[in-house]
């Protein structure tokens, strides 16, 4: 299991070649892109709601997640990021934030200016293609959420997000054996499903009890991949990987 690169931004490299496949040439143009690398603490943000961002965060370690906080203070998660994701990428074209993006763990980032960015999509359309089927992906994401939320049981929902959380860390070497990180709270995750507390530790201790996980740490074994997914109705063709987890 992957947990270093040998160059700052070969996450994103990394991201990239999950999905699709790059040049020898689009991989050096990346990896020249000026930098800027930040180390942040858990509970940060990176980008707030209503700002206008002028540089893309890549995230290189740690998690984070995009966000938006309604009236009494109630926190709608959109997504989770790790490292080789660029929340922001969309930025480059609608500078406003309409949410915010934060970090959930101790993370490292690097942030490209928009210009660079800019800058490389114009000599490399190649990459330029690679970095809109990323956020393509990300929309079928998106969508995938959407269902879960309107139509799938607490169960059934939690069981879909696991398996999407494992195989984008294994796509990215972060994942392997059926074991992957996930430091991330029940909290976290109520806001991220739309259910309440009290309802993921439900859900989970049920998952537990039918021997289908084990959360502990920070650390996610899915102990029978196959039910998993067959309880979730998990068909991973919407992440669009170069390949896939092996049970």
């Amino acid at each position: 299991m992957a947990t270093e690169f040998d160059h700052p931004l070969q996450p994103l490299v990394r991201k990239l070649e999950s999905l699709t496949i790059l040049s020898d040439e689009e991989r050096e143009a990346i990896q020249g892109l000026p930098f800027k690398r930040r180390a942040l603490n858990a509970r940060q943000d990176v980008v707030r709601d209503g700002d206008t961002a002028s540089q893309c965060c890549l995230v290189l370690e740690g998690w984070a997640c995009r966000y938006k906080i309604i009236r009494e203070g109630k926190r709608q998660i959109f997504s989770f990021h790790i490292a080789g994701d660029i929340p922001d990428l969309q930025g480059l074209h609608i500078p406003l934030m309409d949410h915010g993006f934060a970090t959930m763990t101790t993370a490292t980032v690097a942030f490209i200016p928009h210009e660079a960015m800019r800058d490389l999509t114009a000599r490399f359309s190649g990459v330029a293609a690679k970095l809109w089927h990323d956020m393509l992906v990300d929309a079928g994401i998106f969508r995938q959420w959407l269902i879960c939320m309107g139509r799938r049981s607490a169960y059934d929902q939690m069981a879909h997000l696991f398996c999407e959380l494992y195989l984008r860390q294994e796509a990215v070497g972060l994942a392997a054996d059926n074991r992957c990180s996930m430091p991330i709270t029940q909290v976290d995750l109520a806001d991220a499903t739309g259910l309440s507390y009290v309802h993921v530790n439900r859900v989970l201790q049920e998952m537990r009890a039918k021997g289908l996980i084990t959360l502990r740490g920070g650390v996610l074994v899915i102990e029978d991949w196959d039910e998993l997914v067959r309880v979730a109705e998990f068909d991973g063709a919407y992440l669009h990987q170069r390949k896939r987890a092996v049970a």
